[in-house]
């Protein structure tokens, strides 16, 4: 067994090495019309078999028609960059956001790799948001926090608006949803300008702030060294301080301490990367009674102990107004918003119907993916017997149609500490795939008052749950295809748009340079006028 896992180390290692240079070269090169035409039938051709819903927003003929008029429009070679964005421009009215298309980069060999990794680009610290036609710094960490709300006029000497517009293009919502676009592409702005240009080193900013207009540039820059206890010896030597050598008591008080703070951040999840948690509860109100449950995301820690001791805590304080504030979470677990409904309900209930499948295996055609690692296929090849049970006990089939039964597809109690009170919650385009899926349950049961916009993700179901990760065999192009189609018993017509709220409130960029939150303000208003 050794023998064969050494062998099959040196193995991949091996393909690894060779083959970087043959994808970086596919990547870059302009590909003749033909490998573009057979690429574009490559994909629709998986859409095909694996897409359960693969006609609901577009008829097959006007999508035939769309694939069919892309290739004959390709009459010249083209990089896969280039291609890349007319390809999404078609496969973004399959009218599914969780379908998406990401151009390949190119690849670097492990000495490469660990050079990058030493370097930092302080254009992470900085995240967007667009409203009124502007787009704008909504958060700033480090040494940039002053640059919060700076008006962002030009990147790279380009136009921020007409930036955003090429990019609308290829972003795909849920059926003919459109909060989505503009919110997604503020939000997310850096990434598409990423998936737009390629890999880039440095970047200019034109902004704008109350009284001035200024240049403010970014380029990547070695990491400053982390202080090390030698470092710290040498210090204090030159100091002639000895360092404090701590008692045994002391060890285990800092120990006990790391391991709570190890396990806090677990239970709110903690993101390392912008040092937020993903899910927090705080009081807000003139008399600071109105619960305030901010949820960024359901992706990250461990939920249960969270939603535990949150749900305790409103039961002993008396609290009378929840207010669930899913803007711009754009989805996560399954697992998690079921746990999170459980508290919100006194009657049993069904999150979501069974899940509609073209494959009785979904788990392993995620997993033999032809964007997958060698080592990858080689540990579900080896596990398949048990994989193919496992799928194989979660579908069924009724009246020709493949179905998989999730967790959360069982009926579930609620939970003895569920909150009995008024519920808000606040809503907006970036409200996505789960936050969805709760508004949806939460809407249809008349459970809540819906404040703010319509959300991105769409209250009939979506197409997600696992996905199959596929490379176009010329470009190198990924298409992250759903294998599950997810929805709620609760349904409204039209097809093919959000959750709407209650109250439709829409923010503007005055909003956020006077630190107002009109959604919240008008919650906190009706509260008290109730009372």
């Amino acid at each position: 067994m050794k023998k064969f896992l050494l062998l099959l180390g040196s193995a991949i290692i091996l393909s690894s090495c060779g083959s970087i240079e043959s994808y970086n070269e596919a990547v870059t090169k302009m590909h003749p019309v033909e490998d573009l035409q057979e690429d574009v039938d490559a994909v629709y051709k998986q859409l095909k078999r694996l897409h359960p819903r693969l006609y609901q927003f577009t008829p097959k003929e006007s999508l035939d028609y769309k694939f069919d008029s892309l290739k004959m429009a390709i009459n010249k070679p083209m990089t896969s960059r280039a291609f890349h964005k007319e390809l999404a421009k078609v496969t973004k009215f399959v009218g599914q956001g969780h379908m998406s298309l990401s151009p390949p980069s190119k690849r670097f060999k492990r000495k490469a790799r660990k050079a990058l990794n030493k370097l930092k680009f302080d254009i992470n610290n900085l995240e967007t948001e667009y409203l009124d036609d502007k787009l704008f710094i909504s958060r700033a960490r480090g040494n940039d926090s002053l640059l919060l709300h700076a008006q962002i006029l030009e990147v790279n000497g380009k136009n921020p608006q007409a930036l955003i517009s090429k990019y609308k293009k290829t972003i795909a919502s849920d059926g003919y949803n459109t909060t989505f676009h503009k919110r997604a592409a503020g939000k997310r702005f850096f990434g598409y300008y990423n998936q737009d240009i390629g890999r880039f080193d440095s970047i200019t900013l034109k902004l704008k702030n109350s009284d001035s207009t200024f240049i403010k540039k970014y380029k990547r820059v070695p990491k400053a060294k982390k202080k090390t206890e030698t470092d710290s010896v040498k210090l204090d030597s030159l100091k002639k301080i000895k360092p404090k050598k701590l008692t045994k008591a002391e060890k285990k008080t800092r120990k006990l301490k790391l391991k709570k703070e190890r396990k806090d951040r677990q239970k709110y999840g903690y993101d390392y990367s912008t040092k937020t948690n993903y899910r927090n509860l705080s009081f807000v109100g003139k008399d600071s009674t109105v619960a305030l449950l901010k949820i960024r995301g359901f992706s990250k820690g461990k939920y249960k102990e969270f939603y535990e001791e949150t749900f305790a805590a409103l039961d002993s304080l008396g609290t009378k107004d929840l207010v669930i504030d899913l803007r711009d979470n754009f989805g996560g677990r399954l697992n998690e918003i079921m746990t999170l409904y459980s508290y919100l309900t006194d009657d049993n209930f069904t999150l979501i119907n069974k899940s509609e499948v073209n494959s009785r295996i979904p788990i392993l055609k995620m997993a033999m993916s032809n964007s997958n690692s060698l080592a990858t296929k080689v540990v579900y090849g080896l596990l398949s017997p048990a994989v193919v049970v496992h799928n194989l006990l979660h579908t069924s089939k009724k009246e020709g149609q493949l179905y998989y039964k999730f967790k959360a597809a069982k009926e579930q109690e609620p939970s003895p500490l569920n909150f009995k009170g008024n519920v808000y919650v606040l809503i907006n385009g970036n409200s996505f795939s789960a936050s969805s899926i709760l508004s949806t349950q939460l809407k249809g049961s008349k459970r809540a008052t819906f404040v703010g916009e319509e959300t991105g993700g769409a209250y009939n179901g979506t197409v997600a749950g696992f996905y199959k990760n596929y490379q176009l065999p010329n470009t190198k192009i990924r298409a992250r295809i759903g294998l599950m189609h997810i929805d709620s018993k609760y349904k409204t017509e039209p097809d093919g748009y959000g959750v709407k709220p209650d109250v439709e409130i829409v923010p503007t960029y005055q909003d956020r340079l006077n630190n107002i939150d009109p959604e919240l303000e008008w919650v906190l208003k009706d509260i008290y006028n109730k009372k």
